[in-house]
């Protein structure tokens, strides 16, 4: 009867064995304020029986998306635009933290975070999709409350739904784990520690002038 349940098919996390992983550093820590974790996926989206891919960067404590994109491929240019996109606005993560695909593995997308040496990265161990369970709850949101609900007949179609879904998202939808407020209030209400910019800054300065004294 062309019956079938709405689950995952399609596999985004392959890894690349030349690539260079890193420790997972979220075990037991508690997310208190802003920017002190972002976390990163990547998942599927169908237009018309074309596979598309949508990758989001997420601060954890606010459920706040702070970038995303839709590519038509799986090549790692997309996620480190969305990483580009996200650090431009001024506001940098304690811990940046993804899975062990080969996407956020790329020199590419590495040589972006370390332009920012206050930022920690952070990667899921192998097979562990509850190591990101913020990021995969943002996917469980998006699908069931915009993707399953629409047919997207273009990419260019579903590109603009989805930024109709996020602005929504990031602005009117309420969160029950936020205090029934939506992610932005609390993004940005909300008080972060110093960026590692500014952190940087500061540990020179005090060095510099020590020294001097």
């Amino acid at each position: 009867m062309g019956i079938a349940a709405i689950r995952p098919t399609k596999y985004t996390s392959k890894g690349n064995k030349e690539h260079l992983k890193y420790p997972y550093l979220l075990r037991g820590l508690r997310i208190d304020y802003p920017d002190q974790v972002w976390g990163t996926d990547i998942t599927y989206i169908k237009a018309k029986g074309i596979w598309f891919y949508l990758t989001a960067i997420m601060d954890w404590h606010s459920r706040y998306v702070v970038s995303w994109k839709l590519s038509r491929t799986l090549t790692p240019d997309f996620c480190a635009n969305s990483l580009r996109e996200a650090l431009a606005k001024g506001r940098f993560p304690e811990i940046h933290n993804s899975d062990q695909g080969s996407q956020f593995t790329a020199k590419e997308y590495i040589s972006i975070l370390k332009e920012h040496p206050g930022i920690r990265i952070s990667m899921d161990g192998r097979g562990r999709c509850f190591d990101n369970i913020f990021t995969e709850r943002l996917w469980r949101s998006v699908k069931y409350e915009e993707v399953y609900l629409k047919d997207y007949q273009s990419f260019e179609e579903a590109e603009e739904e989805l930024a109709r879904y996020f602005e929504t998202y990031n602005n009117r939808r309420l969160h029950s784990s936020l205090g029934y407020r939506p992610p932005a209030e609390v993004y940005f209400q909300e008080k972060s520690r110093l960026a590692p910019e500014e952190l940087t800054n500061r540990i020179y300065l005090k060095n510099t002038i020590l020294v001097s004294e």
